[in-house]
């Protein structure tokens, strides 16, 4: 196996069975690595990109063997989460899927299989949990409440840890792409705020947080809170009281509704492999299964109904919480998804 790193010399991957790219997250910079991957790789080695939102199709239509291309999204940190995104291309070939599979499994991690579209099933999910966790931040929350809540419910962190954790400029550089390719996408801005301010996360000592150094105990910031506050003020929002029970609610049916839309266009094969992404990739609480499996133990009907509310919230974006129509007909059929 190898892995193509800034320092690896190309000629040192001719004899690679797999090469693992794991550097770049831009598409030209993607076309001339695997331009030159794909003179310098031997026949029949597969070539496999960490992308996590860029479209592997594209990525394999700058090779000559796009048959042998395929997405092995590994999440962060690789070296303790179990979860490996195995992201098949329109052209990757069945022996290519059965042998990173097989990979998968001899490096102990837990694998589920993506079709191609904009973050494959775990990171297209949490870009709408994290459009609601900014919502919410708009509408009265604080940072602290809406990770306290979620982390009652059960996930392992909540969305403005997880921020600072992974990088809040990674969600920033996402959120200008989606201003060109989806200007019709509503954020709250306060996320690119605190941006604009350098504070990036753990890896600055800054995010929505205060850290110290050599430590990851999240300390509120007065500043952060003030700046949050103040951007309600420019945009005429007046704070409201806002529940436990709304934060998870809001947070968990957005990852349902969007996971019901993945099901409809196939890019997840069955229900329980977005519950196993969520379970081994993204903290979600393992006592309650996975999105899928907690909303149908909650009732779709329910979930449903609740959904209906939100879209009344003229402060939330009802566009999105239109129920999915397997969603809908599952619930209106009394069915589950799992």
């Amino acid at each position: 196996m190898g892995l193509l790193s800034t320092t690896l010399n190309y000629d040192d991957l001719k004899d690679c069975d797999l090469i693992i790219e794991a550097v770049f997250e831009e598409l030209g910079v993607k076309e001339t690595v695997f331009k030159k991957l794909d003179v310098v790789a031997k026949p029949g080695a597969i070539l496999a990109s960490n992308t996590s939102t860029l479209d592997v199709d594209k990525i394999a239509a700058f090779t000559k063997r796009p048959q042998d291309v395929v997405g092995m999204h590994f999440f962060s940190p690789a070296n303790v989460m179990k979860l490996l995104e195995v992201v098949r291309g329109k052209a990757t070939a069945k022996d290519v899927l059965a042998t990173v599979m097989g990979v998968a499994k001899k490096i102990r991690k837990t694998a589920v299989v993506s079709g191609v579209c904009d973050g494959f099933i775990g990171n297209r999910m949490i870009e709408q949990y994290s459009r609601q966790a900014g919502f919410l931040l708009d509408e009265g929350c604080t940072p602290a409440q809406v990770d306290k809540a979620i982390e009652k419910f059960g996930f392992a962190m909540g969305p403005f840890r997880m921020g600072d954790l992974a990088g809040n400029d990674i969600g920033w550089a996402i959120r200008k792409r989606r201003a060109i390719e989806h200007p019709d996408m509503l954020y709250s801005k306060t996320a690119d705020l605190l941006c604009e301010k350098g504070r990036y996360g753990q890896k600055t000592g800054a995010g929505w947080y205060d850290y110290k150094p050599g430590k990851r105990d999240a300390i509120p910031n007065a500043e952060v809170e003030q700046m949050i506050m103040d951007y309600r003020t420019s945009i005429g929002r007046t704070p409201r009281k806002i529940s436990n029970e709304e934060i998870v609610q809001r947070l968990v049916y957005s990852l349902v509704n969007e996971a019901a839309r993945i099901l409809e266009e196939g890019i997840a094969n069955k229900a329980s492999d977005v519950d196993m992404v969520y379970l081994t990739g993204y903290g979600f609480p393992l006592h309650r299964g996975g999105p899928l499996c907690y909303a149908d133990t909650v009732g779709l009907y329910n979930v449903v109904q609740t959904m209906r509310r939100f879209a009344q919230n003229p402060h939330d974006d009802a566009k999105f919480w239109e129920p999915a129509p397997l969603l809908a007909k599952l619930a209106a059929e009394g069915k589950s998804f799992t």
